[in-house]
């Protein structure tokens, strides 16, 4: 059994700003040395600061492994480089962006700022996150005993205007988080929920379609099974609605034929549309549980019709 037993996360938290939810940041010095912040970007002082919540919340940690998922990266310090190779004419370039833009900075500057000399990964892409809590299962199912797992993203105007026209995401806000967990084998008085099980998949069809929703169906129906769990075992259904019409239909149907007996829990509202926003999910639906007795919650979302993603998770009680 594998529990999630500390949280630590900097969310928008209903905030909007310039049209698509922002996070509310801390006071970064409380959690980073003053003199290292000067030359870190944002997403790396929201990936540290989460991290470092997460790991004061359980004084007595002692991780074994990190795993990062993130859809972009440090996707603004990247555009700030390719618009200085532009502005410039590929003269007089400072390397700086560019370091920072690699993906598995955040990972790394965790590592080192912690002192966590074991395994590190970072996975990319838009079922990023399902992807690092995959391996963290793995992990935890070998040798491990604590692995720090999290979920990144931040918001970028360019990014945002790219997949509103090619995905017609227009109706959709866009948003950002940085969210990380501990998670053990070990039950704790403290801990949030149990986590089951994660499965990702992928579909060619970016319409919404009766044979999209029948492999959707089949999905989650063997993914339960793989439990031993049946639809009507499943007592909360938590729905990545987005706003956006073209693509809400899929969870609406979900809830009127296989959950029409659970309760309904939605996140997007908080925290926006982005790649990793099921570790937005994750957090919601733990903090939900941890207030609930003997209940199973199953978490689908999906990005662009295309990266789906279920997880399953279950009160400590």
């Amino acid at each position: 059994m594998i529990f999630i037993n500390s949280i630590g996360s900097i969310t928008p938290n209903k905030t909007i700003e310039n049209g698509h939810f922002q996070c509310v940041e801390p006071l970064y010095k409380e959690l980073i040395n003053p003199i290292q912040l000067r030359r870190m970007s944002r997403i790396l002082k929201m990936g540290l600061g989460a991290s470092t919540i997460c790991i004061q919340n359980l004084p007595e940690s002692k991780i074994d492994a990190i795993i990062v998922g993130t859809g972009l990266a440090c996707i603004l310090d990247l555009e700030k480089f390719l618009f200085t190779v532009l502005e410039g004419n590929e003269q007089s370039l400072s390397p700086i962006p560019f370091i920072n833009s690699t993906h598995n900075t955040v990972a790394a500057q965790i590592a080192f700022m912690h002192k966590i000399t074991g395994y590190s990964n970072t996975f990319c892409g838009a079922d990023s996150f399902d992807s690092a809590l995959a391996d963290a299962i793995l992990l935890l199912n070998e040798d491990a005993n604590q692995v720090l797992i999290g979920g990144i993203d931040e918001y970028s105007e360019y990014h945002f205007f790219m997949n509103s026209e090619e995905h017609d995401l227009k109706n959709a806000q866009f948003g950002e988080g940085a969210i990380f967990f501990i998670l053990e084998k070990e039950l704790k008085d403290n801990s949030f929920a149990q986590l089951i099980g994660v499965h990702s998949f992928l579909t060619k069809n970016k319409k919404c379609n009766n044979n999209l929703f029948e492999i959707i169906k089949t999905e989650i129906t063997l993914f339960l099974k793989k439990y031993e769990l049946e639809l009507t075992d499943i007592e909360i259904f938590v729905s990545g609605k987005n706003g956006n019409c073209f693509s809400d239909d899929i969870y609406d149907i979900l809830q009127r034929d296989f959950f029409p007996h659970s309760d309904t829990l939605q996140f997007k509202h908080l925290c926006g549309e982005y790649m990793t926003s099921t570790a937005f999910a994750m957090e919601h639906t733990a903090r939900h549980l941890s207030n609930c007795t003997e209940k199973y919650a199953l978490i689908y979302n999906h990005f662009n019709l295309v990266n789906h993603s279920i997880i399953l998770m279950k009160t400590s009680k």
